[in-house]
C-alpha cells in the first residue's frame, strides 16, 4: 500500500520537476526572441517523463542507444555535455523555423506564447493533483 502512494507521489513530483525545466527552456526561447542566430528549444516531453520514471528502456532507451550527451560524466559530479541545467536527458529538440528570418533566430512568439501557457496550466493541474492525493492521504491516516 505505502509503495503506490509513494509511487503516484514520485511520479508526479518527476512531472513536475519536467514541467518546470521545459517552463524554463520555453521562458528561454522568449527572452531570446531578439537574439540573431539563436535556435529555440524545447523537449519531448512524454519522452522525457518515460526515461525519468524508468519506462525509456522499452523503448530502445539502452546506454548505447542514448546520445553521448546523457551518457558522458564519468563521475556522479560531472554534468554531461550539452545537458540543460535541471537535469542530464537527451529529449531536447530544436525548433523549426515557421518562416525564414534574416537573422536565423528560429523562436516563433505565438507559438513560445502558446506552449507556455499550455505548460503552465499542466503544471498548476499537477500541483493540484499532488497537493489533493496528500490531502486524502492525510484524512485516511486521522480517520476524518
Amino acid at each position: 500500500m505505502l509503495n503506490r502512494l509513494t509511487d503516484a507521489l514520485d511520479f508526479q513530483a518527476q512531472a513536475l520537476a519536467l514541467r518546470s525545466e521545459r517552463q524554463r527552456l520555453i521562458a528561454s526561447n522568449i527572452a531570446n526572441a531578439d537574439t540573431p542566430g539563436y535556435v529555440a528549444r524545447d523537449m519531448n516531453f512524454a519522452q522525457a517523463l518515460r526515461d525519468a520514471s524508468g519506462g525509456g528502456e522499452t523503448s530502445g532507451g539502452t546506454a548505447a542507444a542514448r546520445p553521448a550527451a546523457s551518457r558522458a560524466a564519468s563521475q556522479p559530479g560531472h554534468i554531461p555535455i550539452g545537458a540543460p541545467a535541471g537535469g542530464s536527458y537527451s529529449n531536447l529538440l530544436y525548433a523549426t523555423p515557421s518562416q525564414t528570418n534574416l537573422d536565423r533566430n528560429t523562436v516563433d512568439m505565438d507559438r513560445e506564447r502558446a506552449s507556455f501557457a499550455d505548460n503552465t496550466v499542466k503544471y498548476e493541474a499537477t500541483l493540484r493533483f499532488i497537493s489533493a492525493n496528500v490531502r486524502t492521504t492525510l484524512s485516511a491516516i486521522t480517520g476524518q
